[in-house]
């Protein structure tokens, strides 16, 4: 007996010691994916708490936690409102990441832990303008929406609007007709946009074309690249998302694009370090580090870093009145134009009325004439994809040419997509936008085509 209990208190002081190698392990060396995991979590966090102002549990759980990673599940956080500062771990303590707030351009992922230098960027001298609540949308805040019952039928219909809708924003010429919030959300929410930033990042590029401080034809773009054969890819290529850099845009584990966006410091520099993996102008790869690249490039184009951080503000967004826009950077302060634009469901719409009247806005021609129909032509390495950081198809259909027509669409719909299900869906020929936005993993296979449909028969 004395040898099973002897043998039974081995056993348990050796599952004791591993249990605590593991942990230090853990502690001290924690697996990329762990961190991923943690500055996700804190990023997410931080921005929802001081950009949108929610609360930061039910963004744990509902925004990290619910539709993601089983790993997330784990995480948990920290907020420190006095500091503008919330930090995660797996079991508060594993691979603990950290992310700032910091004025004007949200909050950014620290994964070096150097803070005081993420808090260098910041855009203090240059406040939003306030909104005009008493003007009639878009040039206020003021809504006459339709009464058109079969509008409305549409868009409180649950499967047409989709699992987890937060927003959803029609605009028939010039006007928001209807809209729809998810509970706990408003017309005054600024709501994560993810891949939709793209679109904005190339109008900003658009701004300084129009400028002539940048050209899309530019080639030898970075200094590293002029020594090799990426000297070759232009401007161009980048916007239409056919530069044949190397770039792996699978957001199920530690690739390319998470290890950019939650551990790289420098998230421009990362992407810029990729060689090439395929012909230049000849092979399309979608590629979030190609849209912080195109960031990277048109701040160095403005040169002073200030009059930089300004310019999304000052050249596109107070033109539109989408004061509640927030472009957020990196810890380098590069802006994140592959994913990280907040706005208000309506200030997207603002947005998308933008494309739909050329870049003209109140009458002034903020990008150059015919930029918007450049950036609708397809990509010449796709059928699908638009020369300016855009789809020609939508959701689902990116491998189907012309499937839109299926659910009803004009053949001149074109779309900006993000991740989770947003969208925004723009028809010149029927003078409509639609902006859906939400928490809808692509497994839950929603596509927004048919609510668009819809929504363009009730309107004729």
């Amino acid at each position: 007996m004395r040898a099973v209990v002897k043998f039974i208190k081995w056993l348990l002081g050796l599952v004791i010691l591993a249990v605590v190698a593991l942990f230090a392990w853990l502690y001290l060396a924690p697996p990329e994916l762990i961190r991923v995991g943690s500055s996700y979590s804190a990023k997410i966090v931080c921005s929802n708490v001081f950009i949108a102002g929610r609360d930061p549990n039910q963004v744990l759980a509902v925004d990290v936690q619910a539709p993601g990673h089983p790993l997330l599940r784990l995480m948990k956080v920290s907020v420190d409102r006095e500091r503008g500062m919330v930090s995660a771990g797996l079991l508060w303590v594993l691979g603990k990441s950290v992310a700032v707030e910091r004025f004007g351009v949200g909050c950014a992922s620290v994964p070096d832990g150097d803070t005081g230098k993420a808090r260098q960027t910041s855009l203090r001298a240059v406040p939003p303008a306030a909104a005009q609540p008493d003007e009639l949308w878009p040039y206020g805040e003021r809504v006459d929406t339709s009464q058109n019952p079969d509008v409305s039928k549409i868009v409180d219909d649950a499967a047409m609007a989709g699992t987890g809708m937060r927003a959803i924003v029609v605009v028939k010429n010039g006007r928001v007709v209807a809209e729809r919030y998810g509970d706990g959300f408003s017309a005054k929410t600024p709501l994560l946009g993810w891949s939709m930033t793209k679109t904005v990042n190339a109008a900003i590029v658009g701004t300084l074309v129009k400028d002539g401080k940048i050209a899309i034809g530019n080639k030898g773009l970075f200094k590293a690249w002029k020594a090799d054969g990426r000297a070759a890819i232009s401007l161009a290529d980048m916007m239409a998302m056919s530069s044949g850099l190397e770039f792996n845009e699978d957001y199920g584990d530690v690739a390319d694009v998470t290890r950019m966006l939650y551990l790289e410091p420098d998230m421009a520099g990362f992407a810029e370090a990729k060689p090439l993996s395929g012909e230049v102008g000849k092979v399309f790869s979608y590629s979030s580090g190609t849209a912080v690249m195109l960031s990277r490039l048109w701040q160095d184009a403005i040169g002073d870093k200030t009059k930089a951080l300004a310019w999304p503000r000052t050249a596109l967004f107070e033109p539109l009145g989408m004061h509640s826009a927030v472009l957020e950077t990196d810890e380098q302060g590069t802006f994140v134009g592959s994913s990280y634009l907040y706005a208000t469901a309506r200030d997207w719409a603002r947005f998308g009325q933008f494309l739909l009247q050329g870049g003209v806005w109140n009458g002034n021609q903020i990008l150059p004439a015919g930029f918007v129909d450049w950036m609708r032509e397809p990509a010449p390495a796709s059928k699908v994809y638009g020369k300016g950081q855009l789809w020609i198809e939508g959701p689902g259909d990116e491998e189907k040419p012309g499937a839109g027509a299926a659910a009803g669409l004009p053949k001149d719909t074109y779309w900006m997509e993000g991740h989770d299900g947003q969208t925004v869906a723009i028809i010149p020929s029927e003078q409509l936008v639609v902006v859906r936005l939400g928490l809808t993993p692509a497994k839950l296979g929603y596509r927004p085509q048919a609510m668009v449909g819809a929504l363009v028969k009730a309107l004729q």
